[in-house]
């Protein structure tokens, strides 16, 4: 397995880098002799949260990605495997019947500064103003991020096993049999929904 890694708020360790190799090569054995690229972030949060984030790519496009925290590096590593472990020992048919569709979409994704956009407590709903003062012009809202995404072409069944692979409680992805751009969620009741948004997953 193709292991890179990055060290965040802490120093690179050899150890570190070669325990996670050695408790990814179990995943191996679930997937042949297919090349595997895995990247995992090493990050202290607070001086005392030891962080694992691991990602392993397929050949097929299918992202598998667990993130764990304990006050343990090692801790949090051998939990982040035994979660990826378990999730592929649950979806593995559905993996290897994976056909990848080389079709994909990019989306924009904007982050928006919370105090822009919820009422404030200058700014009270339903106040009374003087009919002589004319009313202010609402606010903008202020992005402080933007970025770009791609999201891939998947069938309902492949997205709904991409979402648990990720770990994610949402999933963006072009719905290969509606041909449009579609959102599948977890709902609370333990199911799933599907959002069909009408946009065409069709390039522009």
């Amino acid at each position: 397995m193709q292991l890179s890694t990055t060290f965040r708020h802490m120093d690179a360790s050899q150890a570190v880098r070669e325990y996670s190799e050695e408790k990814l090569e179990k995943i191996r054995k679930y997937f042949h002799k297919d090349p595997i690229a895995a990247h995992a972030v090493f990050s202290v949060e607070r001086g005392f949260n030891h962080v694992a984030d691991i990602n392993i790519t397929l050949p097929s496009g299918l992202v598998i990605n667990a993130k764990e925290t304990t006050e343990d590096m090692y801790s949090s590593i051998d939990l982040a495997v035994a979660r990826i472990e378990r999730q592929v020992r649950k979806w593995k048919e559905k993996i290897r019947d994976h056909k990848p569709h080389d079709q994909e979409i990019s989306l924009r994704e904007s982050v928006i500064l919370a105090e822009t956009i919820e009422p404030g407590a200058g700014t009270p709903f339903g106040g009374t103003q003087s009919s002589a003062v004319a009313a202010p012009a609402a606010p903008a809202f202020n992005v402080i991020k933007e970025e770009t995404f791609t999201v891939r072409t998947l069938r309902v069944h492949d997205a709904v096993m991409q979402l648990n692979l990720l770990g994610s409680q949402f999933l963006v992805f072009a719905n290969l049999d509606s041909n449009n751009v579609s959102v599948v969620y977890r709902r609370s009741d333990g199911n799933y929904g599907l959002i069909e948004t009408g946009r065409s997953a069709q390039p522009a």
